[in-house]
């Protein structure tokens, strides 16, 4: 099959266009698409080796996204874009335009305006940090303290999920449930509807534990943490914990992490809706969950 491009024109670092773009690229998942950045455009001299780059492309399959403020810069490149017959999606001036409507004003349309420096942007860099400095429930104290508390067995994505959740503003902490030992007793403490289990097929976290052994350079493991029957084991004494805690258990396995976040924040704030209490939410956001 002749190569299929996605061309993305941005006046930043072009993050926007991807994340939409790979978004979009899932929905097709028996295609390749390969995406190709042009990045940092802000003036029509660096808008030229954009189009250039399309012209050499005329005749193949390819499409534009592109995340331009500047009206006349993303005004070339429809004209460009209806000229070679190629696809595009205006992914920036759309959205300015929806938002000039119901506001009454006209957008500025500054290329490379920092995105997010508010008391958002704060709120995240403290719940990333607090995130960071309760990994595997390094400090139980801290358990009192959190949005969200994410427990599971080892190897099972507590850590990247809490990062992720603290970089959508959520204060996480994650707590290792190993068979054997018990777990913090300010685990038993917090709200029921804090806590959310992480589980993972069986074969799948073998899998990961072995990655993860051989690339300590460990050799001959005996503890049965890469032991397929062994797994199936500590899976289901975590079972039994995970109970005890009276939390949801979500299996993540082929999960991606953007939609295993979304799915622990629904979880929480619906028990927390239910349990009478409130999920503190991020700045600039709110929930969709219904309120009665």
């Amino acid at each position: 099959m002749t190569d299929l491009e996605i061309h993305l024109l941005a006046d930043s670092t072009g993050e926007s266009g991807v994340r939409l773009a790979r978004a979009a690229v899932a929905q097709f998942p028996h295609v390749e698409f390969r995406l190709v950045r042009h990045r940092r455009i802000t003036t029509a001299a660096r808008l030229q080796s954009a189009l250039d780059a399309l012209r050499e492309r005329d005749g193949q399959p390819t499409a534009v996204f592109f995340t331009l403020v500047n009206e006349e810069l993303a005004s070339l490149v429809r004209s460009a874009c209806c000229e070679l017959d190629m696809p595009y999606a205006d992914l920036m001036m759309d959205a300015m335009g929806a938002l000039e409507r119901i506001s009454g004003q006209d957008a500025d349309q500054v290329p490379m305006r920092p995105v997010g420096v508010e008391a958002d942007y704060f709120v995240r860099i403290a719940s990333i940090d607090f995130a960071v400095r309760n990994d595997d429930g390094a400090a139980p104290a801290s358990l009192l303290e959190c949005d969200i508390c994410l427990v599971g067995p080892s190897r099972s994505g507590k850590t990247p999920l809490s990062i992720f959740l603290g970089y959508l503003g959520y204060k996480t902490v994650n707590v290792p449930l190993v068979p054997g030992i018990a777990p913090p007793e300010e685990l038993f403490r917090i709200d029921p509807w804090r806590v959310v289990g992480l589980t993972l097929d069986p074969e799948r976290l073998r899998l990961i534990r072995s990655e993860r052994v051989r690339g300590l350079g460990v050799r001959g493991m005996k503890d049965g943490y890469v032991d397929l029957a062994s797994i199936y084991d500590e899976l289901d004494d975590l079972v039994a914990l995970q109970r005890r805690l009276k939390c949801p258990v979500l299996d993540t396995t082929g999960m991606a992490l953007e939609e295993a976040a979304a799915r622990i924040v629904d979880l929480v704030e619906e028990r927390a809706r239910k349990h009478g209490g409130r999920l503190r939410r991020p700045a600039n956001t709110s929930s969709t969950l219904p309120t009665s």
